[in-house]
């Protein structure tokens, strides 16, 4: 089977015209060197990793983190860690909360399955100069779950006499294990000097992993945790670190031409509403919903879906966050295709599918081929009806554009039939609701992110959306820094 399409992002940093309001960072697309045979089989790779990650957020826990695997959606960013300035490069990865990376020596059982990129990431680091994280620190206790001190010094095998003084310092942080819906590691914790260009975070603490399974690149959390680069960051700096965003500029599944970087801003940069130009860009806001057993998402509201002028409301699965954890939808970089409870989906499909059949013919074949319904084929004047997404909260509703929501492409052509025109709705069915439990409700996927700056404000708690041309946008803070 071909392995699915990866959007590497090679990371360069610079520093903006004010280093200590904003750090940008270009995100550029590349391919995986084995293609895919057809735009449909890559298609239905992407939806089945989309919905396998769903699921892995459905059982996540705090000591376990998810990779993002979903194809079209692999973000990856670079540092350099301690004095002799190695430079790593790991996923970016919204939905963790944690900093961890291969060391030295490195096993990677079954790493072979893993899709090669036009890149290969990093080779396993060197930490030998690099501090141990003791047992008894605020930073082990998370990275356990909040285990005592007193059983991580247990776990560390240190003497009763040690424990019962308290007197742990000097013993290591018991390693722990990660596990993901096809891969799993075990990482202990470190700490060293993270250069992010001029920028330097002194006591940065990592995960090194010696063994993994299946993982052979590691991640760079972007959660909401206490681990994670961003507050981390905001130790250092508050006002870097507290306020981050990034706008993707609109990919396709079967294009080939690496293409403009999309940019990753860490910091504020601008006003909630600027002219640029021919461009007037105005956010929307949504506030970000606690989740007490699962507080590292970026969990929102979804009051519903608007397909055309008619809403369909969505159930209260999507709307609020329960005390066992269950609900909200949470943003996430790593997913590419928005996941929806089953009945809602169907309400949305329904209302979408009577709209765009009164100009275009169902493709069941298309579907089972994609992973993706409904689908269509095409005639030149193609009816497609609107979609908008409406979030909790005052004027919170974000129009999706067309290619948002609706991919089209090219089918056929073998010679037995001529190639027709095909689209596909990019929403995915993530379940009966009924047998949801220990997770999110729903999924907003990255596909449904392009073309949109994504704010995530921590200070306000607030995730913000507005319309950008992403290209233009990295153009113009690259040139502004100079």
């Amino acid at each position: 089977m071909a392995s699915p399409l990866l959007f590497l992002l090679l990371i360069t940093l610079f520093i903006s015209h004010s280093s200590s309001q904003m750090l940008l960072l270009p995100l550029t697309h590349s391919l995986s060197m084995i293609e895919f045979n057809t735009t449909h089989h890559l298609l239905k790779s992407t939806s089945t990793h989309s919905l396998s990650r769903f699921h892995r957020h459905k059982h996540h826990h705090h000591n376990q983190l998810s990779l993002p695997l979903s194809p079209g959606s692999d973000y990856t960013l670079s540092f350099n860690l301690g004095p002799h300035s190695q430079p790593i490069t790991l996923y970016m990865d919204t939905g963790s909360d944690l900093v961890w990376f291969p060391c030295t020596p490195f096993n990677c059982i079954l790493c072979e399955l893993k899709p090669k990129l036009t890149s290969d990431p990093s080779p396993p680091t060197n930490i030998s100069h690099s501090t141990p994280i003791s047992c008894n620190s605020h930073a082990c206790s998370v990275a356990h779950s909040s285990t005592p001190s007193s059983d991580l010094c247990t776990m560390a095998h240190c003497p009763l006499d040690s424990i019962e003084t308290k007197d742990c310092g000097s013993f290591h942080c018991p390693p722990f294990y990660y596990a993901y819906g096809d891969g799993s590691l075990i990482a202990s914790l470190y700490r060293d000097t993270l250069s992010l260009s001029t920028l330097q975070l002194t006591n940065f603490t990592f995960g090194c992993a010696h063994t993994t399974f299946s993982e052979p690149t590691g991640v760079a959390g972007f959660g909401r945790g206490l681990l994670s680069l961003p507050a981390q960051l905001a130790t250092h700096s508050p006002q870097l670190g507290n306020r981050f965003s990034y706008c993707l500029v609109s990919h396709s599944f079967r294009s080939e031409r690496i293409r403009k970087p999309s940019p990753l801003i860490l910091g504020r940069y601008n006003d909630e509403k600027q002219s640029n130009g021919d461009e007037v860009v105005e956010f929307v806001y949504t506030s970000m919903l606690e989740n007490p057993k699962h507080s590292y998402f970026y969990t929102v509201g979804l009051k519903g879906i608007s397909v055309g002028k008619k809403t369909v409301p969505a159930p209260k699965i999507l709307r609020r966050v329960n005390k066992k954890g269950d609900g909200g939808v949470v943003v996430d970089s790593g997913t590419t295709f928005t996941m929806l409870p089953e009945k809602f989906y169907n309400s949305v499909v329904e209302g979408f599918d009577r709209r765009a059949r009164k100009s275009n013919r169902r493709a069941p074949e298309i579907e089972q081929k994609t992973g993706l319904s409904p689908c269509y084929y095409l005639n030149t004047a193609a009816i497609v009806p609107a979609v908008t997404l409406r979030f909790v909260g005052m004027n919170s509703s974000v129009v999706l554009p067309r290619k948002n929501y609706f991919y089209e492409f090219m089918d056929g052509g073998d010679g037995v039939r001529r190639k027709e025109r095909v689209g596909c709705l990019m929403f995915m069915n993530g379940g009966d609701e009924a047998e949801m439990s220990g997770g999110p409700g729903g999924v907003l996927g990255n596909y449904q992110q392009q073309g949109f700056e994504v704010e995530y404000d921590l200070e306000k708690k607030r995730v913000g959306f507005a319309r950008r041309k992403c290209a233009s946008l990295w153009d113009r803070l690259n040139r502004d820094k100079n």
